[in-house]
């Protein structure tokens, strides 16, 4: 089981800056893309951390290794990084499956586009967090991946925006590490449909509004 998510802060550049934690209460399996425990693999905590847009660090990973031993976290763990406020983190549920997501949509694409020649300097990155109470095979945790994308991109369709997401968005599944694996993980599977539900719900809700970032509200 993934624990809520607890909400703290680092002292950094002289700042207080928040960020999200979930503990696991046993070992979980995970896939997903984060900067810091990205693939598939045994997972015991996730960290969703705000970053000012300022920020230039080329070592991501190693920056959050440093936030998960100033929070005593032990262990192989995600880590995700973003210009979104993470306490306005969203929160969904759907027949089991729980959902949290942190929506910047300030610079939205279509996954097919050519870049822009200077990309803008708005908050842009959506980090989605999926648990699944039940045990997926490798091959359904690839699939929930691709099914909670379709379900982010459904939402982000419906809240008006001619995009697909941002270059910078970041999504990771966790199932229990024990257990009958689920063979699938699509959209209209078992585990999927809810899954695809619940992440709808939070990315459509999280991007409802005017998203600040986080060091924009800092300076004003």
């Amino acid at each position: 089981m993934l624990s809520e998510p607890t909400l703290t802060s680092r002292s950094e550049s002289g700042w207080d800056i928040p960020l999200l934690c979930w503990r696991a209460e046993a070992p979980l399996l995970a896939v997903g893309s984060a900067p810091l425990g990205g693939g598939i693999g045994v997972r015991r905590w996730v960290v969703n951390a705000t970053v000012p847009m300022s920020y230039d660090r080329d070592d991501p990973a190693a920056h959050l290794a440093e936030l998960a031993r100033g929070l005593d976290l032990v262990g192989p763990g995600v880590g995700l990084l973003t210009g979104v406020d993470v306490t306005e983190v969203v929160r969904r549920a759907d027949s089991g499956v729980r959902a949290w997501a942190t929506v910047g949509l300030g610079t939205p694409v279509w996954a097919a586009a050519p870049a822009s020649a200077s990309p803008a300097q708005r908050v842009g990155t959506v980090n989605i967090v999926v648990h699944v109470p039940a045990r997926l095979g490798d091959a359904a945790l690839v699939n929930a991946v691709a099914t909670a994308t379709e379900a982010k991109a459904q939402a982000i369709w419906e809240l008006g925006l001619p995009a697909t997401g941002t270059a910078t968005d970041a999504v990771t599944v966790l199932c229990p590490a024990d257990g009958e694996p689920a063979p699938y993980g699509g959209p209209r599977s078992v585990w999927g449909a809810p899954l695809a539900r619940a992440v709808r719900a939070a990315v459509r809700t999280g991007g409802a509004g005017t998203v600040v970032p986080w060091s924009d509200r800092r300076a004003g």
